[in-house]
């Protein structure tokens, strides 16, 4: 699935060929996605300025004044600038016409979304209940430290917590959590401060990194300029299981936790003992 880093990506890549243009026509192929397309949407759109393009965690905003287009990219969809006229793929489902260019939705599992929000985008309730953005100022060590207190669950499943911080997926979670040397497995309300605050940079440094390779290469994702990402070049950890670690040359272990593989060196992220271990750090 496209994460933050794809998806940043992509709101990259369209929005300067995008942003201040008058979307002409909206052309649907198939309007059979995870929910079905609005009815109507394309007169709706027809004719109306495109005032900006803004990503909110795995979601595309596409601000048309009084109300948004709101996209998500599914398990294996993607959005690319394509010139108007070239035919469509058996997986082309939506085209946006802006003059000579089109912006093409593909989505071969059909797991994605194209919907509309009058006014706010921030109210819709797909948005309303996230966390904050990780690479925010409001996403530091003081908050996940304050939000993570009498939590059980492991540290892993609160970072992959839309609730709690958004768009860091799996891929992103155990490259963050390799960086700051904390096992996935830990109780989130263990960590200490200075634990907290080592892991907050970590997420920002592995997500920056990600998003400058282009992100990754999952299934056929690809940015709006059609090129694929790089940074599964980079990875320590994730689907390197019985590999050496880059770091000790350990084994790197794959355990699955909460129906997801995760990836860890046993020897750089060792688990903290409750009793009779170190204070929380």
């Amino acid at each position: 699935m496209p994460e933050l880093p794809e998806v940043e990506t992509t709101c990259s890549g369209i929005r300067p060929h995008l942003e201040g243009h008058t979307l002409d026509a909206l052309v649907v192929r198939n309007p059979r996605l995870r929910q079905p397309l609005p009815a109507g949407l394309g007169p709706l759109l027809a004719g109306r300025r495109l005032l900006a393009v803004r990503r909110r965690a795995k979601y595309l905003l596409f601000d048309f004044g009084d109300g948004t287009l709101i996209v998500h990219l599914g398990m294996s969809g993607s959005l690319r600038l394509v010139p108007a006229g070239m035919p469509p793929g058996a997986h082309d489902h939506v085209d946006f016409v802006f003059g000579g260019q089109l912006l093409r939705l593909r989505d071969p599992r059909r797991f994605g979304l194209v919907l509309w929000q009058p006014g706010a985008a921030a109210l819709h309730p797909l948005l309303a209940g996230l966390g904050p953005e990780p690479l925010s100022a409001a996403f530091d060590g003081a908050w996940l430290h304050r939000v993570t207190r009498g939590l059980r669950a492991p540290i892993k499943h609160v970072l992959m917590d839309s609730r709690r911080v958004v768009g860091v997926g799996n891929i992103y979670a155990s490259e963050s959590l390799f960086r700051a040397r904390i096992h996935p497995l830990e109780p989130a309300g263990l960590l200490g401060p200075q634990r907290c605050a080592r892991l907050v940079t970590a997420v920002r440094e592995t997500l920056c990194a990600a998003i400058a390779a282009g992100g990754s290469t999952l299934r056929d994702f690809v940015g709006g300029d059609g090129r694929p990402g790089y940074f599964q070049q980079q990875y320590a950890v994730y689907g390197r299981g019985g590999e050496p670690c880059p770091q000790c040359g350990a084994a790197i272990r794959r355990v699955v936790s909460g129906q997801r593989a995760t990836f860890f060196c046993p020897h750089c992220q060792r688990r903290r003992m409750k009793k009779g271990g170190p204070k929380p750090a």
